[in-house]
């Protein structure tokens, strides 16, 4: 999918060496922080030296495709939002993405799940030894989303996997709890099973016009299921602005959810997504993601090859390790240009 620019810029067979770096500067002069930028050129080798650019100048290269013997790439003007997660270890943190197929088609979905995606499960049997390779790395949370993670028949076994090696948290829209979501919701362990249901907005009209009619309704369904079976839930929003942000904080604050049980955070622009925040993996601390397809950077891009790591998930040991070896490598090109720019 072509990502919308605010700004382009045709560098025709220009490069940095040729006068391509004046254009740069107007363009980033016609936007504000957060537009995107794209340069088109016929060059490929203005790719590594968009990216040192971008480096020195606190702007993020987030998208690079080639068409038709062009190249285009789109650079964020300005650094994304502050990571929350700074401070965690690499690998403390484990998210597997069971399935990409859904009951719903949210129209900002990072990983376009639907009705229609093929589920690409990631199974049982690799859940199960993921599960016993994690606790030997004394991972200290476990993950589970999906797509729906409750379409799947084996869930309850997954969830329950996971839960025996670490704390798990289920991401779920929390529109299956009846029936054998019902009886698989009641079968899981409570003291290490928390379910994070997503609710965007107060009211429904937001929500619904994101995720499809009648959408809130049964997920604060959901949300008071899980709750009456003695499970921790956190609710979680996906918002647009800070304005959207504000407006749920005061619905949390007035419904007594404790700063713990919420999660509130911008639409990356990801999968699906039309607009939102574009995030490029120098955005983003690694957490290490699991899907059928291999390793991945971050969940936010659990499908996306510039977020891929490894297509070999076991062992398990090597897989965190590539994502550390990732990590180390990026904070070396980060304290080489800064070593290359010092004037005194």
């Amino acid at each position: 999918m072509k990502i919308n620019t605010k700004v382009e810029v045709d560098a025709g067979t220009r490069t940095f060496a040729s006068g391509l770096l004046p254009d740069l500067i107007a363009a980033l002069r016609r936007s504000r922080k957060g537009d995107l930028i794209a340069v088109v050129g016929s060059d490929p080798g203005i790719g590594p030296a968009l990216e040192a650019w971008c480096r020195f100048t606190r702007n993020s290269l987030v998208d690079t495709t080639v068409e038709g013997g062009r190249t285009r790439w789109v650079v964020r003007h300005g650094e994304a939002p502050e990571n929350g997660g700074d401070d965690r270890p690499v690998g403390s943190r484990l998210w597997l993405y069971t399935n990409f197929d859904c009951n719903l088609s949210c129209d900002y979905c990072c990983v376009r799940s639907s009705p229609k995606a093929p589920r690409r499960a990631l199974g049982i049997e690799r859940v199960r030894r993921i599960a016993t390779e994690a606790a030997e790395l004394c991972v200290s949370e476990i993950f589970v989303t999906g797509g729906e993670p409750f379409m799947l028949p084996d869930i309850d076994e997954i969830i329950a996997a996971c839960a025996a090696a670490a704390p798990t948290t289920v991401l779920t829209n929390g529109m299956l709890f009846a029936g054998r979501g019902l009886a698989t919701l009641r079968s899981l362990p409570r003291e290490r099973v928390t379910f994070q249901i997503s609710l965007d907005s107060p009211t429904p009209e937001r929500h619904d016009d994101h995720r499809g009619k009648g959408t809130w309704a049964r997920a604060w369904k959901g949300i008071e299921q899980a709750r009456a079976e003695g499970f921790r839930v956190r609710l979680a929003a996906t918002v647009s602005t800070e304005a959207e942000a504000e407006e749920f904080e005061g619905f949390l604050d007035a419904h007594h959810i404790s700063a713990e049980n919420r999660v509130i955070r911008r639409i990356a622009l990801r999968g699906s997504a039309a607009q939102g925040i574009a995030l490029a993996r120098a955005d983003l601390v690694p957490e290490v993601t699991i899907t059928a397809e291999g390793v991945f950077w971050h969940p936010v891009g659990a499908e996306d090859e510039d977020l891929l790591v490894s297509r070999d998930i076991f062992p398990l040991a090597e897989s965190f390790a590539a994502v550390r070896r990732a990590f180390d490598r990026e904070f070396e090109h980060q304290r080489a240009l800064a070593r290359i720019f010092n004037c005194a």
